[in-house]
C-alpha cells in the first residue's frame, strides 16, 4: 500500500507486486489561508483523512488487512509540519505553497550567509523550505517555536503517527535548506549561520526511502484498519516517488511531474553546483543525487480556474473534466490566442513576490481563449526550468511525465510540441505517488532487491507522444513573448510587498 500526500489531495492505493491498481480511495484537506500568502492545513484532520482514505482502500479491495505486505508514504516536499513537546501538533501544518517566508533567502542571499554556505547546501533556499519557515516562527512567534520537538515533512508526519517512531527521510529532510547535502549529514554551524540553532535538536534521525522504519502500532491499526506490525518503509518525497513509479533510474532518463507544482529533474551520480540550477538533493535510490528545477506553478492554476470561474458549470472530479475543458482550449487556434497566462496563483519562478496575470486581453476573447492560457502558461513555466536543466546536460531522447496535466490528452501534446521532445506516460496507474511508495514498501520487504528490479516489475510505459513540427514553430515565438513578458514584469513586483 501507498499514500501519497499532496499539497491538496490525501490519495491511497493498493497494488499488486505486478504493479496492478487494485483500490485507490482520495480525501481533500481544506486549506486555511489566515493571511494571503499563507497556506495552511489543520494535522489532526490531515492524520484523520489518511487513516479514511486506509480504510476504505482495504473495504474495496475486498482483501483481508494480512494480505498487505507493506506500507510506505510519499508527500509534498518543503513546508513545515511541527509536532510539540506536549505530544501533539504544536501548529497547522504549513503547505510548500506558503509564501510567509520570503525574506529569509534574500537576506540570506544578500547578506552573503547562502553564499558561505552554499559548497555544503548544494540549493538555493525557497520561502516554503522548513528552513525558512522555522526562521519565521522562530522570528515572529517564538512561543510556538519553542514547544516543536519534531520539525517533520509531511512524509515524516504520517509515518510518525502509523508507527510512534520520529525519522527523517533523506529525500524529504535533503530538500529542506537544513542538510549538508554534500556530505549527507545534518551540521550546526549550519544551522547556527543561519540563527536558528535550537533546530538541530528538531530534527530526526536519518532514514532512507526503502528503510524499514517501523511497524504499525496499536492504536494505528486501530484508526486505519491495518494490521497491528505490518511493516512500514521510510517513504519519499512525493517527486521522488513518482520518478521511481516513472522508473527513473538512470542518468540519462527525465521527468516532469505537473501537479499542484511543476517538477523538472532527473538523477545523477554528483550534485550539479555552481550554475543556475537551484537545487540538488538526495534521491530514493542511494548513491544518486536529484537534480531539480521547480515551482508551485503547475495543474493547480487550472483548478482555480474551474472553481471560481466555471464552479456552476462543471465540478471538478477529474479525467472527464480534462477532456471537457481539453476541447474548449482545442476549439481556440493555437495562433490566435494572443493571451498569456502567468501562472504564479501559489508562487512563481520568477520572482518572490511575482503575481498570476492574465496578458492581453481584449473584448475578442472568451473564457476559452483564457482556459488555452492557462494550459500554455503552465508548459512555458515547465519549459523555463527545463531549459536550465538541459544546459547542463544532453537532451533526453524522451520526458516522462506525471502528476494532473499527464491525465490531459492535450496538455501531454502541448508540453511535446512545447519542449519539442517526445513525451511519455506511465499506463494502467491512475496514482503514481502511491505507486512509487508502493515499491518502496515492497524492496523493504525484501520482496524486491531494490527499485531497478522493482520498477521493471511493475511500471509500464506507454508509447511517447510525439512534437508536430508544424506547432513547435508556432509556439516558439509564443514562447519568446512569454519570456518578455515576464522579464518585463520583474521589475515591478517589489511594488507588490505585503
Amino acid at each position: 500500500m501507498g499514500l501519497d500526500n499532496g499539497g491538496t489531495l490525501i490519495k491511497a492505493a493498493l497494488f499488486t507486486l505486478s504493479g496492478k491498481e487494485v483500490a485507490d480511495a482520495s480525501r481533500s484537506t481544506e486549506i486555511i489561508t489566515p493571511q494571503s500568502g499563507w497556506t495552511e492545513r489543520d494535522m489532526e484532520t490531515l492524520w484523520e483523512q489518511n487513516a479514511a482514505c486506509v480504510q476504505e482502500v482495504i473495504a474495496r479491495a475486498g482483501i483481508k488487512a494480512d494480505a498487505i505486505a507493506g506500507v510506505a508514504v510519499c508527500g509534498h516536499g518543503k513546508g513545515l509540519y511541527a509536532w510539540g513537546k506536549d505530544g501533539k501538533p504544536a501548529y497547522n501544518g504549513i503547505i510548500s505553497t506558503d509564501n510567509r517566508g520570503w525574506k529569509f533567502p534574500e537576506t540570506w542571499k544578500s547578506e552573503g550567509t547562502h553564499a558561505l554556505l552554499y559548497n555544503r547546501l548544494c540549493q538555493q533556499f525557497m520561502a516554503c523550505q522548513q528552513v525558512s519557515l522555522l526562521a519565521w516562527l522562530r522570528e515572529n512567534d517564538r512561543k510556538t517555536y519553542d514547544t516543536i520537538k519534531w520539525a517533520f515533512s509531511v512524509t515524516d508526519y504520517i509515518r510518525f503517527r502509523l508507527t510512534g517512531e520520529a525519522a527523517s527521510e533523506a529525500t524529504n529532510i535533503s530538500g529542506s535548506g537544513l542538510m549538508n547535502v554534500r556530505d549527507v549529514r545534518i551540521d550546526a554551524d549550519i544551522l547556527t549561520s543561519l540563527g536558528i540553532p535550537e533546530v538541530y535538536e528538531m530534527i530526526p534521525p536519518l532514514c532512507y526511502s526503502s528503510d524499514h522504519c517501523g511497524i504499525i502500532t496499536k492504536e494505528a491499526a486501530e484508526k486505519t484498519g491495518l494490521v497491528k506490525g505490518t511493516p512500514v518503509a521510510g517513504g519519499m518525497f512525493d517527486i521522488d516517488s513518482c520518478a521511481i513509479a516513472m522508473s527513473v533510474t538512470k542518468p540519462e532518463d527525465f521527468c516532469t511531474i505537473t501537479g499542484t507544482w511543476t517538477i523538472n529533474e532527473f538523477i545523477s551520480k554528483r550534485p550539479i553546483t555552481g550554475t543556475k540550477i537551484a537545487m540538488n538533493s538526495l534521491y530514493a535510490i542511494p548513491g544518486f543525487f536529484l537534480i531539480e528545477e521547480s515551482s508551485s506553478t503547475g495543474a493547480g492554476n487550472l483548478e482555480w480556474v474551474i472553481n471560481n470561474c466555471f464552479h456552476n458549470e462543471l465540478p471538478l472530479t477529474g479525467k472527464k473534466d480534462y477532456a471537457y475543458f481539453d476541447n474548449m482550449a482545442a476549439c481556440v487556434p493555437v495562433d490566435s490566442c494572443d493571451v498569456y497566462f502567468l501562472p504564479f496563483l501559489q508562487g512563481s519562478n520568477r520572482h518572490p513576490l511575482a503575481k498570476a496575470s492574465f496578458i492581453g486581453l481584449t473584448s475578442f476573447h472568451t473564457r476559452a481563449h483564457l482556459v488555452r492560457s492557462v494550459y500554455e502558461g503552465v508548459v512555458y513555466s515547465a519549459k523555463t526550468h527545463i531549459d536550465k536543466l538541459l544546459s547542463v546536460r544532453e537532451k533526453p531522447a524522451a520526458v516522462r511525465m506525471a502528476g494532473g496535466a499527464a491525465n490531459s490528452a492535450l496538455w501531454v501534446q502541448m508540453f511535446a510540441d512545447i519542449l519539442e521532445l517526445p513525451i511519455e506516460t506511465v499506463t494502467g496507474v491512475k496514482e503514481l505517488g502511491a505507486l512509487g511508495s508502493a515499491m518502496a514498501a515492497a524492496v523493504a520487504a525484501g520482496i524486491y532487491k531494490d527499485y531497478t528490479e522493482a520498477a521493471a516489475a511493475m511500471v509500464r510505459i506507454a508509447s511517447p507522444v510525439y512534437p508536430e513540427v508544424k506547432m513547435c514553430l508556432k509556439y516558439q515565438p509564443k514562447y519568446e513573448k512569454y519570456t518578455k513578458v515576464c522579464d518585463a514584469l520583474d521589475k515591478v513586483w517589489n511594488c507588490f510587498e505585503v
